[in-house]
């Protein structure tokens, strides 16, 4: 009698780990499309990821770089301060969306090109992402605001 609840136990334990293992290979497969990593400029040129890998980079849009075409194509360049990146993006630019203003797009790095398909941008003067503050910082190009 022994035995048998023993090795009863014993499936209902291995049962249970399976479908643990089971359950957490499930959530982890549904998210890796919805995780985006953070990249500054300086580790997308010292690193370029996969032309597939759908990522966040973030940096200080470069004075003098951004182009409105006559199509629906919107060029511009980030930096980090140690780098420069060119960007496209198609579609409409959020309000305040400026030259030597914070952003952070979502995209991928297709052959020297980071092809965004969603920019944010600051929505006040003095906020800035912390992923953007601290890859300025690390560069040694961030600025404080004045308060």
């Amino acid at each position: 009698m022994k035995s048998l609840k023993k090795q009863r136990r014993i499936q209902i334990v291995s049962v249970a780990i399976v479908a643990l293992a089971l359950s957490t290979a499930l959530i982890g497969y549904a998210l890796k499309d919805g995780i985006n990593f953070f990249r500054a400029p300086s580790q997308v040129i010292a690193e370029p990821p996969a032309p597939t890998e759908v990522f966040r980079m973030g940096g200080l849009v470069e004075q003098g770089s951004l182009v409105r075409g006559d199509s629906e194509i919107i060029r511009f360049s980030v930096t980090d301060g140690g780098a420069s990146v060119p960007v496209t993006y198609t579609g409409v630019l959020p309000d305040l969306f400026e030259e030597e203003q914070g952003m952070v797009g979502t995209g991928r790095y297709v052959n020297g090109v980071f092809e965004a398909t969603e920019i944010l941008a600051k929505h006040d003067e003095t906020y800035m992402p912390k992923e953007v503050v601290d890859a300025l910082k690390a560069q040694g190009v961030y600025q404080e605001p004045d308060t």
